[in-house]
């Protein structure tokens, strides 16, 4: 982010999995001072912090309200999967009590940063980036949203529980009324270029053969004045991001500290992530170079799933700690368990659910599970045609036939094949019908008798293809 298996599982029992009593409740709901800032760090959502922490610890023991905000630039449509990591920082802060901002790049968005990147960004069209600011905005309140009833949900906590508040903003909306002459005159004294040359986003540029535009170079005082502007308009005290930003946060507190008066709102502070890779070194959040998107128009909940299920036994502790709400013991629990059968997937199992219900709602998780049984052929046969198609709906995947067409023709049309290498494929006895997995041999006219409720009819091609079809 810039500104930047098993066909049932059972569940360790908890207060996330147990009706929890009324002094469990109310010391994970009401309470602001859990020690927030030491868990972050145990779950390893904390690289740096500014100093004093001390303060900052103080205020936080003091159980003292605090407001936090985090920045996106509308680089691309969606957020992917890496971009979650200073979400969930806001996330625990949020469920937490405290309040939390995000701000969308509109203004920033159109210069670029250069933090963490070798080249200058392609210039993006203003349709094109007010699109994504649109379908930003909507993917971060539906992340919240969803990540609060999810909290709730594993907590057995009531909507009448008091979370912070979430407040979402625009840096347009106030960059649009600055001339470039009054900003230059009002804060251009307070801007120190030797600190702006020897920040790493900076120096690092200087050094390739492109060198660094003016509008890169200048970027640090556009987020250092964002910074300063919720600050002094919104109480905002504290900016999460990335461990690239960590050049960016800093020249906000700079320039907070040398034209704003602390004693009144309190220090400003910045709190960056880790940069999040695989135990192969790859950066988190890719699939063989793809993205894995958040915006379900792009990234189904199954998608999600089985990204999460695809996870390396190795990843699978990292990711408990930073993706679910599950405490130390339950994880140290689930990995116990999981490392005594690796190949049953159970560690994995669960990550992808809890990280499914967070991201799509409560309940997609334990829909995709389903979903994932049926194509993988761990499916027992006892849901509905009615469940299968809806389930295959919303990861669309569902296919369509006729209810007159013949096995062969029904092959030829899934997989895009020859009549011959059709009949091939049913010769080497590598096609088979129904969720009993029959092998078939032979060309079939009437497929009723493999029908689920008459409806539905699961095809298997080899190990790897499974095509579920609501015949018409």
């Amino acid at each position: 982010m810039t500104y930047s298996g098993l066909s049932a599982i059972t569940l360790p029992k908890s207060r996330f999995y147990s009706q929890p009593s009324a002094l469990e409740v109310q010391g994970t709901s009401d309470s602001r001072s859990d020690n927030i800032l030491d868990e972050l760090k145990q779950r390893g959502l904390v690289s740096q912090v500014s100093q004093p922490e001390s303060f900052l610890r103080t205020k936080l023991n003091g159980n003292d309200k605090i407001k936090l905000y985090c920045g996106v630039d509308p680089t691309a449509q969606s957020l992917h999967l890496g971009n979650l990591v200073p979400l969930m920082v806001l996330l625990h802060f949020y469920v937490k009590g405290h309040d939390i901002v995000t701000v969308i790049g509109g203004a920033t968005g159109k210069v670029g940063d250069p933090s963490g990147r070798k080249t200058e960004r392609d210039v993006m069209e203003n349709d094109i980036r007010q699109n994504n600011v649109t379908s930003i905005s909507q993917q971060l309140q539906r992340f919240f949203k969803n990540g609060l009833e999810y909290y709730r949900n594993r907590c057995a906590l009531t909507e009448d529980v008091p979370s912070g508040k979430y407040t979402p903003r625009n840096n347009f909306n106030w960059w649009k009324d600055i001339k470039m002459l009054d900003f230059l005159a009002d804060f251009g004294r307070h801007i120190r270029v030797q600190s702006m040359l020897a920040r790493d986003s900076i120096s690092s540029r200087l050094q390739t053969k492109n060198g660094l535009g003016f509008n890169e170079f200048t970027y640090q005082v556009l987020q250092a004045y964002d910074f300063y502007h919720l600050y002094k308009e919104e109480n905002v005290t504290i900016q999460v991001g990335g461990n690239d930003q960590w050049g960016n946060i800093t020249a906000g507190i700079d320039l907070i500290n040398r034209i704003q008066p602390i004693k009144n709102k309190g220090l400003p502070f910045g709190i960056t992530v880790p940069l999040l890779t695989t135990a192969t070194g790859e950066k988190f959040g890719k699939s063989a170079g793809n993205a894995v998107f958040i915006d379900p128009s792009i990234n189904t909940a199954y998608d999600v799933y089985q990204f999460f299920y695809n996870t390396l036994d190795a990843d699978v502790p990292k990711f408990l700690k930073i993706f679910t709400f599950l405490n130390s013991s339950e994880i140290k629990k689930i990995v116990e368990t999981h490392i005594k059968s690796p190949s049953l997937r159970y560690g994995q199992t669960l990550l992808a659910k809890e990280v499914t219900d967070m991201l799509y709602g409560v309940g997609s998780g334990s829909d995709s599970e389903a979903l994932s049984n049926i194509i993988f052929g761990r499916y027992d046969g006892t849901l509905s045609a009615a469940k299968l198609v809806d389930l295959c709906k919303k990861a669309r995947i569902l296919q369509y036939a006729d209810r007159e067409i013949d096995l062969i023709k029904l092959i030829c049309k899934l997989v895009n094949c020859s009549v011959s290498e059709a009949r091939r494929k049913l010769s080497q006895g590598s096609v088979y019908l129904h969720h009993s997995k029959s092998k078939v041999n032979e060309n079939i006219s009437n497929l009723a008798p493999f029908l689920i409720d008459d409806r539905v009819l699961i095809l298997r091609i080899g190990k790897q293809k499974c095509f579920i079809i609501e015949m018409r």
